[in-house]
């Protein structure tokens, strides 16, 4: 049936039909033949397209707020795989700043207790600075993103953890095992849930001989195509640095040294003898170096290195020497491989007394402010924007219900005179459209 110009084609169904008749509706409806009725449409009658449009602007503005992230995150974080904290995904809805932690650190870093109380100071660190912490971990072949007191003891106490990088991940998850995730590994889910920014003590990179033995850390190629950024400590003290630049440019990561230095600072010492190819003197800085990279849609993370607190810096020569003396153990006793880290990090801390262990935590503890505060940051940097810096977070004041149903558009045609006119004659009448559905019913409550 078509309306036009106030003049509607009705079915000579109807002219068979009271206008007063009950089955005046359902005949107007099926009608059959040619007899005309015209009349202009009453003026408190919409078209059907006008109202079909406005139930459509309609349902999309209760959605289009919510459809970008909260559609995107539930599709990625809440399926089989994965479990996401309500402190995590109450930011991420909201917009606020998070900080990614990762695991590795408390499963094979660092002994029992030392490496439970670090998991709590620095989560507590990263809220005091204004962000919320989301440690990742992997319980029972489900990551979690964000981790409560009890599944942080569980991986702080627990033994034969697996350490979980990229290549880890799906074996890790289809045998139900639990494990700390790593540099590369905390990235990927970081970067799935939306999180530009993660906190770590120090990257992997390229081993000593590294050019023999071809044994490159994960977290380099990683760095090279997922979009996070990273706050650390520089690269681990035990690694080749020289190689590791090289390689972490050839990957074309964005590598800035954070501060009054461009000197790229080596874990335990804030020198490594070598330059860092770009600078950030602030958390604001460093923040606009994430947003521009984010921008642009390299596809690639950024790396911010953080000199150790002076007072650490101390006892870096001490802590060098140690290094030396135990990767000459591993080499003795023929570890490699990601066995090599936890080796030779536990080895030094023995030859140190501790102190190591200490310098550590403290250096991991700046990171987390640094980080933190970095994160708040970008967010505002978000705000600001509206758009182009950052995946684009909605924020959502009030969640409405989306009604998703049918509508039906009901014409009925009704002659004005008892007797119609068959045979091709015009008649005159009145035509109405009357709407209903349990959809649109629903929609207009």
């Amino acid at each position: 049936m078509r309306l036009e110009r106030g003049t509607a084609q009705a079915n000579s169904a109807a002219s068979r039909t009271s206008p007063t008749s009950p089955q005046s509706r359902s005949s107007a409806n099926s009608v059959q033949t040619t007899a005309h009725v015209c009349q202009t449409e009453t003026q408190s009658a919409i078209p059907a397209h006008r109202m079909i449009g406005n139930l459509a602007c309609t349902f999309g503005r209760q959605t289009a707020a919510v459809a970008p992230r909260i559609i995107q995150m539930r599709r990625f974080l809440h399926g089989t795989h994965f479990r996401v904290s309500s402190s995590v995904e109450e930011a991420l809805v909201d917009g606020r700043p998070i900080v990614a932690l990762e695991s590795t650190i408390i499963t094979h870093g660092m002994p029992y207790p030392q490496n439970l109380s670090m998991a709590r100071e620095v989560e507590e660190i990263v809220r005091t600075n204004g962000s919320v912490p989301a440690t990742v971990g992997i319980l029972n072949g489900r990551i979690h993103i964000g981790l409560n007191d009890e599944e942080l003891q569980f991986l702080a106490k627990s033994k034969n953890l697996v350490k979980v990088s990229r290549r880890d991940l799906p074996y890790v998850l289809s045998q139900g095992l639990s494990g700390g995730t790593t540099v590369s590994g905390t990235m990927i889910v970081a970067h799935k849930a939306g999180i530009p920014v993660f906190v770590t003590g120090g990257i992997g990179g390229v081993h000593r001989e590294g050019e023999k033995t071809m044994d490159v850390s994960a977290d380099l190629t990683e760095l090279g195509r997922t979009a996070v950024a990273v706050v650390s400590a520089g690269i681990k003290s035990i690694l080749d640095i020289g190689r590791t630049l090289e390689y972490l440019e050839t990957q074309g990561v964005c590598v800035a040294a954070f501060g009054e230095s461009r000197e790229f600072p080596a874990f335990f010492s804030r020198q490594s003898g070598f330059q860092a190819p770009c600078q950030v003197q602030n958390e604001e800085e460093a923040a606009k170096l994430i947003a521009s990279t984010l921008a642009l849609g390299l596809g690639s993370g950024v790396l911010i290195a953080v000199p150790c607190p002076k007072e650490e810096a101390a006892s870096g020569q001490v802590i060098e020497d140690a290094i030396q003396e135990a990767l000459s153990n591993a080499r003795s006793k023929g570890i490699t491989g990601k066995e090599l880290t936890p080796f030779t990090l536990q080895k030094v801390n023995e030859l140190t007394s501790g102190k190591s262990l200490d310098s550590n935590i403290a250096l991991i503890q700046n990171n987390a402010k640094v980080g933190s505060r970095i994160a708040v940051a970008l967010s505002k940097i978000q705000t600001a924007t509206g758009k182009g810096n950052l995946p684009r977070r909605e924020k959502v004041t009030a969640l409405r219900p989306v009604v998703i149903g049918g509508i039906n558009v009901d014409f009925i045609a009704k002659a004005r005179n008892t007797t119609i006119q068959a045979g091709g004659q015009t008649n005159a009448g009145q035509v109405s459209q009357s709407f209903g559905g349990v959809g649109r019913n629903l929609a207009g409550a």
